[in-house]
């Protein structure tokens, strides 16, 4: 009997366990099945591009799978019983061996009145092609705000502003975008506001928004025609509604090869997992905590199954790669925890290293065979369930 191997979520990580996995192990012992609810893999990453009418490259996550051995169930997950190891999809049911849970994220409204209504975000791809629509109907001098200053809202900002320099366009933030960065990259993004005329509201806390903009905690109204909101992430709540250990934000508690510290045969990866870094701390939601992960549960897995010794991923952080409009951007450098050093890239140069960045991450994933030309290991003489010793 074939060792079940069930994938939720086709995104960064989960598509990159799935194809690892593959090619880690013989399908003469696994069925790797990834069930997702897309069949195109979404570069989260460009969802800013796609929201101002960029045209992006279309991956079926058939052909990406085509020749692996993974088998891809297109569905959206109701509900996972982590004691039966089941779990119920739209469209039937599928039971597991071994759980890689990657279902990731979506915006998160922090509870403000009006948000779900009134604002767009771009958490995924049908919320940025509704984003697209509603941008493609503004007329010159209308106005957009852009709630948030971390990575995503930034991106958002820049590209929208370089996109449509007919709109005015603003971005409102508790601290100031991008206070995180080194001083030189904050006076960097300083000046690439300026020059596409974005009025930034900095230490400025939204507390409602409605048709006409968004009102802060002062008082005052910021108007805007649209209001995009960039201000964190949530993961879904299926993982909370298990039996599965989870942190008080809902992501699944993992040791350091992303297993389950209460179920061994569930693996989280991506956003939908909590997970420790480099200083003790939790990595933090994004593209390059997501596929590291995914490579350790993969990697974890196979050599639980094959009786190997577990290879240990790069759990750390190199630098974080921001896009600046088309034009521009920057590269700032970081240490392994995630902290700022002095050294960046800016400009056209850094805007071509985010673009190689995103397009390598992209290719990796959809290349796991020729990524990991190592052949595939057999699982003889292990019981299905041997992986969760």
């Amino acid at each position: 009997m074939k060792h079940r191997i069930v994938v939720l979520g086709a995104g960064y990580s989960g598509a990159t366990a799935a194809g690892r996995l593959a090619a880690r192990l013989d399908p003469a012992d696994v069925e790797i099945t990834v069930v997702n609810a897309d069949p195109e893999f979404v570069e989260r990453v460009r969802m800013h591009q796609l929201a101002t009418g960029q045209h992006l490259t279309r991956r079926s996550l058939a052909d990406i799978f085509a020749g692996t051995g993974v088998r891809l169930k297109l569905s959206e997950v109701a509900t996972v019983d982590a004691e039966r190891k089941n779990v119920t999809l739209s469209d039937g049911d599928i039971s597991y061996d071994t759980l890689v849970y990657a279902l990731g994220s979506a915006a998160a409204d922090h509870g403000v009145p009006g948000v779900r209504e009134h604002a767009y975000d771009l958490a995924g791809k049908r919320s940025a092609l509704r984003l697209r629509e509603r941008l493609a109907e503004l007329g010159a001098g209308e106005s957009v705000l852009v709630v948030g200053g971390g990575l995503t809202g930034i991106e958002a900002t820049t590209e929208i502003a370089e996109a449509r320099p007919d709109l005015r366009v603003a971005n409102a933030t508790e601290g100031a975008p991008g206070d995180w960065l080194d001083a030189k990259a904050q006076r960097h993004l300083g000046e690439v506001l300026d020059r596409l005329g974005v009025a930034v509201h900095a230490n400025t806390d939204i507390v409602r928004v409605g048709e006409d903009g968004a009102v802060t905690g002062d008082g005052r109204t910021i108007p805007a025609r649209v209001v995009v909101w960039t201000a964190g992430f949530a993961v879904h709540p299926i993982a909370a509604a298990t039996t599965l250990k989870v942190a008080g934000t809902g992501q699944i508690v993992v040791d350091h090869t992303m297993r389950s510290v209460s179920h061994p045969d569930v693996y989280a990866v991506g956003d939908a997992a909590i997970a420790e870094g480099p200083g003790g701390k939790p990595l933090r939601m994004s593209c390059a905590s997501g596929m590291p992960m995914a490579w350790q549960a993969a990697d974890a897995i196979a050599a639980r199954m094959t009786g190997r010794k577990i290879p240990k991923a790069p759990l750390r952080y190199f630098n974080q790669c921001i896009s600046l409009g088309r034009r521009d951007g920057l590269i700032q450098y970081v240490t392994a925890d995630d902290r700022p050093k002095p050294y960046l890239l800016k400009g056209k140069l850094a805007a071509h290293y985010k673009e190689f960045v995103c397009k390598g991450a992209a290719w990796g994933m959809a290349h796991p065979m020729l990524m990991l030309p190592t052949r595939r290991r057999r699982v003889a003489g292990l019981r299905p369930d041997a992986v969760t010793a």
